[in-house]
């Protein structure tokens, strides 16, 4: 396309009067047109410069900056620069200061100025800010202003901000009360007052008939402002937990619901409440996937016997969606069904049927512990290290004296995570069985068993195990002493405080905060007067990671350490001059193509609402970091995650960056990063299956599926990320 050249001419000027012979004060009678010349070169003043106009991407990356160091504005800004020095008759004129104060900047005079600094100041999470948010939530005339400050308030979570967002309710747009009701979700202040007036936004909505023709499963984001606030009001209802408020939105008067919309199927399962068993039990027959899912699992939870054959039925016949089916198998094995173990069994004995069936199925059976002992058996030598690590908890659970017999037999397996496996069936057993097997398989030679050995020991409590935990606190492995750390905290041994502080000194030179957050969880716990010092001195640990779980651990032992105490946040990994000016000013959506053993997944990162994150993706993917990579966790109807390059779920990429929250929502397709706890993410991330409300505003959205959902839901444990890719907009790529 050929950029338009604006060619409209300029208006004309008014006529000049033309110069006649006057006498003037230039030292006598002269001609006009000299007088003019004299007085321009000596009498005239040149007008002064403007100030300099700092322009939206300089606003943009002193925000990013600030967000990213979790301050609220700099704490040593650049001095002023003078343009033109003062005269007796005129001040100085001086460059406007520097966009270095996120609250100022919600004052800008541009609406997405103040709407990204509203973001910016939620991200870091200081109640400073909350004054000025209210301001914008209760003033501002751009409703996207509004609904920015009112879900940043909502990030950082503060009771102060409730009377606000209750009264921002009733704004004039929907989509602002939506996210006042998201918001006084997140501050998790459950009260009548504040659930009654969610359920009545969402009731009034709903009475008006904003549901009316939207189909069961219908996941289109975002639909129209008063469908978005049903769907956040919903959501809300759910984090406040109370289900008086949410049967009044979503029960007609005879206990049914009022729609077959998914997200009223998530928010009754999300309760647990008894009350809402009739409802999910209807909902379960509704046509499609994610409705009769979410009933399914509600159902499961609520161990809704009288539901029970119907979800037998569903598992017998597999007509239903896939993910129907899962979560029926799920929900027949927290009811306790006895009578779910012939159809189970049926999909264990169709060799052709999908495995993460049969996992479900085979893991299902282990619970209900009504499984064949004969069929355990032969799946215990599957071809497949999924079903035989899920076949050795069944058999460890229904019967412990074959599973024993069967492993004098069954040689060490050759896939890690069997043999890790095995580790978690020998917890089941008490502990003076257990703990020889245990001893023995301490001694593997692949350090993510060893770590599976020790939380096992750790769970049947194994004597003499305090010993052995500590001698781990000193191995090279991260892990493992992450994982001996925890396990001593687990079985209470006070006695190896000392051992626990030489190894969070010795976990200083980690180039990970795993190891060392573990310890300080586990002096905290087993030491809480001692270990305060240690806390406060990691405070100022190098990385982020850790100075937020030592912040935690002091609160949790009641001491609120100064917010700024732990500010500003390190730079831990620095952009490049290309990634800086492409998370300032991007030209496009990149898409990132990953190549996996069962097709290509095709990716358009969110660069606007993540920049960041979307960033170190791409630059990790480019460097082929991801590259062979073993996809470590399959969830069916829930998540495939990968990114790890340890494989077991715990490695990284050696830094971690901020949380960046956004208001997208996690449906199908969503691409999320994985956390151990806030601000946390590196390079493992995730991919659902389904809607995941729960996870709305707690980890960050950094993109979504384009192509090849098919593709995400055939991924199986242990598939290979071939490549990655990364479309900058280039043909080449």
């Amino acid at each position: 396309m050929t950029a338009m050249v604006n060619t409209t001419r300029r208006p004309a000027g008014p006529p000049t009067k033309r110069l006649t012979d006057e006498p003037t004060k230039c030292g006598g009678w002269c001609t006009s047109v000299f007088c003019l010349v004299v007085l321009s070169v000596s009498c005239a003043t040149p007008p002064p410069p403007s100030p300099p106009v700092v322009t939206w991407e300089e606003k943009l990356e002193w925000i990013l900056r600030l967000e990213d160091q979790r301050i609220l504005r700099d704490p040593d800004p650049p001095p002023p620069i003078v343009l033109v020095p003062a005269t007796k008759r005129r001040p100085a004129i001086v460059a406007p200061p520097p966009p270095s104060d996120l609250l100022r900047l919600m004052r800008d005079p541009e609406a997405r100025v103040r709407r990204r600094a509203a973001l910016a100041a939620g991200r870091v999470g200081l109640t400073g800010a909350i004054e000025s948010l209210t301001a914008l939530l209760t003033g501002d005339e751009d409703f996207e202003v509004r609904q920015m400050a009112a879900f940043a308030l909502g990030l950082i979570g503060d009771t102060a901000a409730q009377s606000a967002l209750l009264a921002a309710l009733n704004d004039a747009n929907p989509i602002v009360q939506g996210r006042a009701a998201q918001a006084l979700g997140l501050v998790g202040e459950r009260t009548e007052q504040g659930a009654n007036a969610v359920s009545a936004m969402v009731q009034g909505y709903i009475k008006a008939g904003a549901l009316q023709g939207i189909s069961p499963d219908d996941l289109t984001y975002p639909l129209a402002p008063n469908v978005e606030a049903v769907r956040l009001g919903l959501y809300a209802l759910v984090q406040m937990g109370m289900f008086a408020p949410l049967a009044a939105a979503t029960l007609d008067g005879n206990g049914q619901p009022v729609s077959n919309w998914w997200p009223i199927a998530y928010a009754i399962q999300r309760l647990g409440d008894p009350k809402g068993i009739p409802a999910l039990q209807a909902l379960l027959k509704t046509e499609g996937r994610f409705t009769a899912a979410f009933a399914a699992r509600g159902l499961g939870v609520m161990k809704a016997a009288p539901a029970a054959a119907a979800l037998r039925d569903i598992v017998r016949a597999r007509r239903a969606h896939p993910a129907v089916v899962v979560q029926s198998i799920r929900a027949l094995a927290l009811i306790g069904d006895g009578d779910a173990a012939e159809p189970l069994e049926a999909i264990l004995r169709e060799a052709a049927i999908d495995q993460t069936l049969r996992v479900e199925a085979l893991t299902a059976l282990g619970t209900l512990r009504g499984a064949s002992v004969d069929l355990l058996l032969d799946l215990v030598s599957d071809r497949s290290a999924p079903m035989r690590a899920a076949a050795l908890r069944a058999l460890a659970a229904t019967d412990p004296d074959t599973f024993l017999s069967a492993l004098s037999g069954l040689d060490p397996d050759r896939d890690w995570t069997v043999r890790a496996a095995l580790a978690g069936a020998l917890a089941q057993l008490p502990a003076e069985q257990a703990q020889p097997r245990l001893m023995s398989a301490i001694r593997d030679q692949d350090q993510r068993v060893v770590s599976a050995v020790i939380a096992a020991l750790a769970t049947v409590a194994a004597p003499g195990a305090e010993t052995v935990f500590a001698a781990h606190l000193k191995v090279d492995d991260f892990v493992v002493r992450a994982s001996a750390a925890n396990a001593l905290a687990a079985i209470s041994a006070t006695g190896a405080v000392p051992a626990l502080t030489e190894a969070y000194r010795v976990a200083q030179k980690d180039n990970t905060y795993v190891a060392r957050a573990a310890t300080l969880a586990a002096l905290a716990k087993l030491d809480p007067q001692g270990s305060r010092a240690l806390l406060t001195e990691a405070l100022q640990d190098r990385d982020w990671a850790v100075r937020v779980r030592a912040a935690d651990l002091l609160r949790t032992a009641g001491e609120a350490p100064d917010p700024n105490a732990i500010r500003p946040a390190p730079a831990e990994r620095a952009l490049s001059e290309a990634e800086r000016k492409s998370v300032v000013s991007p030209r496009f959506s990149p898409h990132v193509f990953i190549e996996t053993d069962r097709g290509t997944i095709e990716i358009e990162l969110a660069v606007l609402d993540a920049p960041i994150t979307a960033a170190v993706f791409a630059d990790l993917a480019r460097r082929g970091f991801f590259n062979g990579l073993a996809i470590h966790r399959v969830v069916p109807d829930f998540v495939v995650q990968d990114g790890d390059p340890r494989g077991d779920g715990e490695g990284g990429p050696g830094f971690t960056i901020r949380d960046e929250i956004n208001e997208r929502p996690y449906l199908r397709g969503t691409v999320g990063m994985a956390l151990d706890w806030r601000d946390t993410g590196g390079s493992q991330f995730f991919i659902t299956h389904s809607p995941q409300p729960h996870l709305d505003a707690r980890y960050t959205v950094f993109g979504h599926v384009v192509n090849g959902m098919a593709v995400v839901d055939r991924i199986e444990p242990r598939d290979v990320i071939r490549s990655v890719r990364v479309w900058n907009g280039d043909a080449n790529f």
